[in-house]
C-alpha cells in the first residue's frame, strides 16, 4: 500500500512539474528594440519598471526583453512596424517630415516637469494629433519629454555673438530650428554619437538635457551649460508597438499591457527623466562645469523669448496644415503642463 502511496505522489509531481514547465514555456516574449547605454535610465530604470508592469498586469504571460544594436533609432519605428522588433522608442525629431505636430513637445521655455509636459503631450494627443495619423502603422504606448535642455559647450562663451559660426550638434526639430535662429551651424547626430563629435572637436557644443552630464558623461568634455527657465527646447520621445504583435495576444493580456500604458507610462518616464536631470547637474557641478540660467535682464533671455513666439506660430501654422487648431492645442498644452499637479500614476 505504500508502494502504491509512492507512486501516486511521485506520479503527482511529475505532473505538476510538466504543467508548470509548459505553462512557463509558453510565456509570450516582448521583445524591445532599445538604444544608448544599459546604464542609461531608459533602460536601467523605466523600462525595468515597465516590464514589471506588464508581467504582473498579465499574471506572467509576458515577459519583456531589450534588445540593443538595432541601427540607428530612426529606422525603428520601421523595425517594429515590419515586426522586427516588437516594440521600440525612438526621438521624433531623428524622422524631419513625418513628424510635425510632435513638435508641440519640444517647445522652448516650458516651464514645467518633465513629468508635467510628458503627461499634458500624452493627453493632447489623445484628444487632437492622432487624428493625423503621425504614428501610423504602429500602437503608441507612451509619449514623453525630456528634461529642459541646455546649450552644452566645450568652451566658455561670454555673449551671443560668440555662439555665431559655432557647429553645435541639434537632433533637429525645434532645436534645428532655434539653432538656425542663434546663428550657429547646426551639425547632426544621434544622442550616442555626441561625447564622440565633442570629444574630437567635430562639434564646439550640444543641445541636450543636462542629463546627460551623467547619463552620456559629457562632464568629461563639456565646460559650460547655458539655458533659460523651462529650456532651450525638448526632446520628443514615443515608445511604441507593433500592432500584429499586440493582436497576436490575447484580448486579456493586450487590454492588460494596454492598461498599464499611455498616460501611465507617459508620466514614469517623464519623472524618470526629470530625476535624471537632477542628478546631471549634480555631476556637472561636482565636475566643475558651470551652468548658467539666463534671467529675463539677458541677451540670451530676450533672444530666446523671441525665437519661442516665432517657433511657436510657425508651429501654429503647420498644425493648421494638417487639420488641427493649433492655437487652441498650443494654448490647452502649455495650461496642461505647467498646471499639472497630480502624479498619474
Amino acid at each position: 500500500m505504500k508502494s502504491v502511496l509512492r507512486l501516486f505522489a511521485l506520479a503527482t509531481i511529475a505532473v505538476a512539474s510538466t504543467l508548470f514547465t509548459l505553462s512557463a514555456s509558453a510565456a509570450t516574449t516582448l521583445r524591445i528594440a532599445t538604444w544608448l547605454a544599459p546604464t542609461h535610465p531608459m533602460n536601467a530604470e523605466v523600462f525595468p519598471i515597465w516590464s514589471e508592469w506588464v508581467e504582473e498586469a498579465t499574471e506572467g504571460r509576458v515577459k519583456v526583453k531589450l534588445e540593443y544594436d538595432l541601427g540607428h533609432p530612426r529606422s525603428y519605428f520601421d523595425l517594429v512596424e515590419d515586426g522586427v522588433a516588437d516594440a521600440g522608442w525612438s526621438l521624433h525629431a531623428y524622422v524631419p517630415g513625418r513628424f510635425v505636430l510632435t513638435e508641440l513637445s519640444e517647445m522652448p521655455m516650458t516651464n514645467a516637469t518633465a513629468e508635467a509636459t510628458s503627461v499634458a503631450y500624452w493627453r493632447i494627443n489623445e484628444q487632437y494629433l492622432s487624428k493625423a495619423g503621425e504614428h501610423e502603422g504602429i500602437t503608441l504606448l507612451g509619449l514623453f519629454t525630456e528634461g529642459a535642455a541646455a546649450l552644452q559647450l566645450r568652451k566658455p562663451v561670454e555673449t551671443l555673438d560668440d555662439l555665431k559660426g559655432l557647429k553645435i550638434r541639434a537632433p533637429g526639430g525645434i532645436a534645428s530650428q532655434i539653432g538656425h535662429e542663434l546663428g550657429v551651424t547646426n551639425v547632426s547626430a544621434p544622442a550616442p554619437k555626441v561625447y564622440e563629435l565633442l570629444q574630437q572637436g567635430v562639434v564646439d557644443g550640444v543641445m541636450i538635457a543636462p542629463m546627460t552630464q551623467k547619463s552620456l558623461r559629457l562632464n568629461e568634455v563639456i565646460s559650460q551649460m547655458i539655458s533659460v527657465p523651462g529650456g532651450v527646447f525638448r526632446g520628443s520621445f514615443s515608445f511604441f508597438a507593433s500592432e500584429d504583435f499586440l493582436d497576436g495576444l490575447s484580448s486579456k493580456d493586450r487590454n492588460a499591457i494596454l492598461s498599464i500604458s499611455g498616460e501611465k507610462f507617459s508620466a514614469m518616464a517623464g519623472r524618470v527623466w526629470e530625476q535624471a536631470n537632477i542628478d546631471g547637474f549634480s555631476v556637472a557641478s561636482e565636475s566643475g562645469v558651470s551652468y548658467t540660467e539666463a534671467d529675463q535682464a539677458t541677451p540670451i533671455y530676450q533672444t530666446l523669448d523671441r525665437i519661442t513666439s516665432e517657433v511657436r506660430s510657425d508651429w501654429v501654422k503647420k498644425a493648421s496644415s494638417r487639420g488641427v487648431d493649433g492655437q487652441k492645442v498650443l494654448d490647452e498644452y502649455l495650461a496642461l503642463a505647467t498646471g499639472y499637479t497630480n502624479s498619474a500614476f
